[in-house]
């Protein structure tokens, strides 16, 4: 992976991704549109799909920070294009600039690191912090 190397992933948003399904109370009431939360989870998916090659066995890239805006409504049934591109190391983080694109142009943007772990140990880790 080098600096500049990018990946462009198509998906079509279903009912599933908007924000009105995060409701867990009727008194929630969010629109039938685009879920940030959503949308950051498919410019995390990107740039762990842009990652893999830099995997060995056994391990795999978690996210570790986002920074993101939100910048428009994207409608049920939209084809959004979602945009990660590799910007380069921090330390032992790996950066990227992550965008996405629906038919009225720029509807998110932002930043993301990832860093690769071992699976093993990371669910272990997990385990432990979590006492019976």
């Amino acid at each position: 992976m080098e600096i500049g190397d990018l990946i462009e992933i198509e998906y079509q948003v279903t009912v599933n991704d908007l924000a009105k399904t995060l409701s867990i109370d009727e008194n929630d009431n969010f629109p039938d549109v685009l879920a940030t939360s959503r949308m950051i989870a498919l410019m995390e998916l990107a740039a762990a799909r842009l990652m893999k090659p830099k995997l060995s066995a056994g391990e795999l890239s978690v996210g570790v920070n986002v920074n993101v805006n939100h910048l428009a409504a994207t409608p049920n049934n939209e084809i959004v294009k979602v945009v990660a591109e590799y910007t380069g190391m921090k330390g032992k983080l790996y950066s990227f600039t992550v965008s996405l694109f629906d038919g009225g142009g720029k509807a998110g943007v932002g930043t993301h690191t990832r860093a690769i772990v071992e699976t093993k140990r990371l669910l272990q880790g997990a385990k432990d912090r979590i006492k019976d």
